[in-house]
């Protein structure tokens, strides 16, 4: 609403009406002051506030309000006195200034005057009064030595600057509010908002643009965080580097407004050096030098390209808008351009590269092109639309007469280069991701002058209908008065230009904020060209940059040979790609299938060398490239290819050639995955049948991540390999038997047993390909075939799985079973073994299972502190399987567990567990055997208890030696447990006794251990 009065304010003020007023108020000279007041609301009550407004020509210069609100913006109650004043001017009392009414008076009336006004406000201004009269009554006063005497409602002189009131301290504040809310409330978009009123400002010629933008940035210096990141070496946020990159572009067109006074733009560059030097000033590309050349210059071929980027001095945000205070508006050929339609030079034959006209002679604008574009956005930020455009015009034709005069320097030398297959040819400085953004500029000048709203083109509607228009409700092709091809306009021109930049190769700069902003300008400028819908026109502009791209060479981003590090085309290729594909499928694909390369992954090659045309240096690269962008760009690749697989469904031969551009240019395996599961969606879409050529080409590359993944880490390993299963399966048998008989080369052994052999010799595999008996049985026979190999392999990962899978076949059964007994003396873990030692005994052979317990007693070692280790259940199990078969198998084993098991609390249970039953009572094939219970006094058992026995001893001196007080109880407790085992051999107790009688005499120290010991044992 504010802003709306004001734009109404602002018209009056043009017609020199601007004086204002409310209920109670009066004009006198430049002064208009008056009452405003605020009526009650429920929570609180009528308020009056006092409004006194200056102006001088046409501007209001100053403002008050009682009021008190602190705003950037004019408060309500000024717009309020301000448009009753407008609407009501007849109400409102006019006086001449002050000054002339004083003039009228006699002395006796002035007296009056005075004592009357300090009677009034005596409290206010009689100090001043006083100090006033004592200053005229002295001769030798400041106050004597000047002619006259001030009035503030005469106005300025005319010499004066005079321009509308800005607050500048509440302009600081809330700017200052703004940063330290660090981006949050929505400060970034309020700081976004002020840019904005400031370009509004330049647009309408306000002089306080500037000064508002003085005043921004100088918050902007003064915050805090610049000097804390610097300290902390932290790069500032992106949204904040944007707003410095806003900021920077700014004076970048407050420099280069082409009606600025001289000693404007001194004072501007006096305090951009200033800033420019302080140590916190942010860098241009984001805290890291570039080795971009000075603004003013065209780029030399070859100059300073191997000069190394740390000796050159950092560029800030301000260098731009500095270098550009050397630039000027003079030059007649410039003059001419932007200020005439009619400029032209039919007889001009002077045909150089940097010609003032081109062969039509039409205009032609050689300027470096970053600082051209710069004066485009100028102009047009400075309120002149019209000579803007006519300068983007006559950029854009010399940017295509140098595209193809840089076609003809490539045909020239196309076979020399394709020879080499390498290049050194790049442009250092890329025109999307710039920070003066030169094609956003062009682009938004040109697009802006097809809307159809816009006043200034209706007069071409006729033109309009003869051409056709743009389905878009936006925009319509709209002509130039003058140098564009029969049939272009305005639109196509915006598009041309869009596609020249986007296509135009350039290396890829230094630093993560440089790249973030190359990608991210790059989505915007594709974001804006979508918005508008292609007519057959704007297809033919797409057709003829897209052959432009691949034919250009190295000065294209398709060309057939371009730089190493240049950056990849991907996101506009895919761009084109689907703008393409309806209207020239072949020109589509070609364009697609050369964007898909990332020549920075593949393995280093030595450069070419070649001649250097204008504007194009030799870079040659001693390091390799810190793309810090790389995830983002192998993504862009990957939609790219996306793209691709899903327009070419149902076309076997461009479906193949995709796949060979996917297995040549994409390196990471997670997106070459990506792209298997894309390919079997699509594939296997629910409303038609399985297409079985997209099918294989899912499952090519699904074999190709396997091949890649096998012998790296992959946390998706699994996931990947039970994909490829599915995807085999899709296609049919032939497809399974395929992966099984090829496993070596995609699965480890662990895999291809757990996952592939598994699910092949599923019954859901059977029914879901429905096989018959023939085909069930020589999938099968593979699946065996494989486990088999995986046991030979990796047995000690893959026996169980192959006996597990080999169970129906007696003979493969067998022959897994072996290739466990030769690898359990060698390569095998005792847990390995018992497991499956314990398959055996369920699948019924508790011989085999007997001999693979007893193979894995011998690789077992527990130590006498080992009472909870894993193993111990499966040494029990062991001896309870022994004791089973019989006393031979027990006396068997009986020593081998002496042997490895030191642990008397284990040992004690297992010799209680052989003298509850006879060895044997449940033997083979189910017999059951009568007899004696096992002597203790005699062999195995004999040796078993001696070794518990010995066992306890040793632990008993182990424990003693570091044992504390709060483990006397539990040590007790350990000695009854070993009492129970002594007592079980014949002289057990006075084996026991001498024992206790030890232990008093060594550890007598320990009286309170031995006070306990003699309490429970004697």
């Amino acid at each position: 609403m504010v802003d709306f009065i004001l734009e109404a304010i602002s018209t009056h003020m043009e017609d020199k009406k601007v004086i204002r007023y409310s209920q109670h108020g009066f004009t006198e000279g430049f002064h208009l002051s008056g009452t405003v007041t605020d009526p009650a609301m429920q929570s609180e009550p009528e308020t009056v506030c006092n409004v006194a407004i200056s102006f001088d020509r046409c501007k209001i210069t100053s403002v008050t309000c009682s009021c008190g609100n602190k705003d950037i913006f004019y408060c309500a109650h000024v717009v309020a006195l301000s448009l009753y004043r407008i609407r009501k001017p007849d109400e409102v009392k006019l006086h001449l200034p002050i000054s002339e009414t004083l003039f009228q008076m006699n002395r006796d009336q002035l007296q009056k005057f005075v004592q009357y006004l300090i009677t009034v406000h005596h409290t206010e201004v009689l100090p001043t009064a006083q100090k006033l009269a004592d200053e005229i009554l002295s001769q030798n006063s400041e106050i004597n030595q000047v002619h006259g005497a001030p009035d503030p409602t005469a106005g300025a002189s005319i010499d004066d600057d005079n321009c509308w009131h800005l607050d500048e301290e509440q302009v600081q504040e809330q700017v200052k509010v703004f940063l330290s809310q660090g981006g949050y409330h929505g400060s970034g978009k309020q700081l976004n908002l002020l840019f904005a009123k400031v370009r509004e400002m330049l647009k309408m010629r306000d002089s306080n643009g500037a000064r508002m933008l003085t005043l921004i940035t100088e918050q902007f210096m003064a915050d805090p965080r610049l000097s804390l990141w610097t300290q902390q070496g932290t790069a500032m946020t992106d949204k904040y580097r944007q707003l410095w990159d806003e900021l920077g572009a700014l004076w970048m067109c407050i420099v280069l407004n082409p009606h600025c006074k001289l000693e404007q733009k001194v004072s501007w560059l006096t305090q951009l050096k200033k800033w420019n030097g302080v140590d916190v000033c942010p860098w241009e590309d984001g805290n890291h030098g570039n080795e971009l050349p000075n603004l003013t210059n065209a780029l030399p071929p070859g100059a300073n390209a191997n000069q190394d980027s740390s000796n050159r001095p950092h560029r800030t945000v301000f260098t731009r808008a500095i270098e550009a205070c050397e630039l000027h508006w003079q030059d007649s050929h410039l003059q001419h351009i932007i200020s005439s339609d009619l400029y032209t030079n039919y007889c001009y034959h002077e045909h150089t590269e940097n010609s003032l006209f081109d062969s039509r002679g039409w205009p032609l604008w050689h300027e470096h092109v970053p600082t051209a574009c710069a004066r485009v956005d100028a102009l047009r930020s400075h309120g002149y639309p019209q000579e803007a455009l006519r300068l983007a015009i006559a950029i854009v034709n010399t940017l295509r007469r140098q595209q193809q005069k840089q076609l003809e320097m490539f045909q020239a030398q196309k076979k020399e280069l394709l020879q080499i297959g390498v290049t050194s040819i790049t442009n250092l400085e890329g025109w999307v991701g710039h920070p003066l953004d030169p094609i956003g500029t062009l682009f938004s000048s040109l697009i802006e002058a097809c809307r159809v709203d816009d006043e200034s083109f209706h007069g071409f509607s006729d033109f309009t209908e003869n051409m056709g228009q743009c389905k878009s409700l936006e925009y319509q092709h709209l002509p130039a008065h003058k140098f564009l091809e029969e049939g272009e306009s305005y639109l196509t021109l915006a598009v041309e230009v869009a596609l020249i930049g986007l296509g135009q190769q350039r290396i890829m700069p230094d630093g993560l904020y440089a790249q973030e902003k190359v990608c991210r300008n790059e989505e915007q400028l594709i974001s804006k060209l979508q918005e508008v819908e292609l007519d057959d026109t704007l297809v033919k502009i797409f057709r003829k940059q897209a052959v432009f791209l691949l034919e250009a060479g190295p000065y294209s981003g398709l060309g057939e040979v371009i730089h190493r590090e240049s950056v990849p085309m991907h996101t506009f290729a895919k761009y084109l790609f689907t703008c393409l594909l309806p209207h020239d499928a072949e020109l589509a694909y070609k364009s697609a299938l050369r964007a898909m390369r990332l020549l920075v992954l593949e393995s280093m090659a030595p450069l070419g060398d070649t001649s250097h045309p204008h504007h194009i240096v030799s870079v040659v690269p001693n390091r390799y490239p810190r793309w810090f962008t790389l995830s983002h760009i192998e993504s862009q690749q990957c939609e790219l290819a996306s793209t691709m697989l899903t327009a070419a469904k149902g076309d076997v031969q461009r479906l193949e050639t995709v796949l060979e551009s996917i297995q040549k240019n994409i390196h990471s395996s997670s997106h070459i995955f990506k792209l298997a599961q894309d390919a079997f969606k699509i594939a296997t879409l629910m409303d038609s049948l399985p297409d079985i050529t997209l099918l294989k080409v899912s499952l090519e590359l699904g074999l190709q991540v396997m091949r890649m993944t096998l012998s790296t880490l992959n946390w998706r390993r699994r996931e990947m390999v039970r994909w490829l299963v599915t995807c085999a399966t899709e296609i049919g048998v032939y497809a399974l038997d395929s992966i099984v008989q090829n496993w070596f080369t995609l699965f480890t052994p662990t895999e291809a047993t757990s996952i592939v052999a598994t699910t092949v010799m599923s019954n859901s595999t059977i029914v879901r390909l429905h096989l018959d008996c023939h085909q069930q049985e020589k999938l099968a026979s593979s699946a065996r075939t494989l486990a088999l190999q995986c046991a030979m392999k990796d047995p000690q990962n893959c026996a169980l799985s192959a006996l597990t899978l080999c169970e129906k076949d007696h003979i493969s059964f067998e022959t897994a079973y072996q290739i466990v007994l030769d690898a359990a003396t060698t390569s095998m873990s005792y847990s390995q073994l018992f497991t499956i030692a314990r398959y055996m005994e369920h699948r019924g052979y508790p011989m085999r299972a007997y001999k693979l317990a007893t193979l894995a007693i011998t690789h077992l070692n527990l130590s006498y502190n080992q009472d909870t280790h894993p193993a111990i259940n499966d040494v029990l199990w062991a001896c309870a399987l022994s004791h089973s078969l019989g006393k031979n198998e027990l006396a068997a084993v009986i020593p081998l567990v002496v042997k490895s098991v030191k642990c008397a609390t284990v040992l004690s249970d297992i010799l209680r567990r052989c003298t509850l039953t006879t060895p044997g009572m449940v033997g083979l094939h189910g017999r059951r055997n009568s007899g004696k219970l096992m002597s203790l006094d005699k062999a195995p058992l004999r040796q078993l208890l001696d070794a518990t026995i010995g066992a306890y001893i040793n632990t008993t001196h182990s424990r003693l030696t570091h044992i504390s007080p709060r483990h006397y109880s539990e040590f007790i407790e350990f000695l009854s447990k070993a009492r129970e085992t002594f007592l079980m051999a014949h002289d057990g107790h006075i084996q026991f006794t001498q024992f206790i009688d030890n232990l008093k005499q060594i550890y007598k120290g320990k009286k309170k251990l031995m006070m306990l010991v003699r309490e429970r044992f004697g």
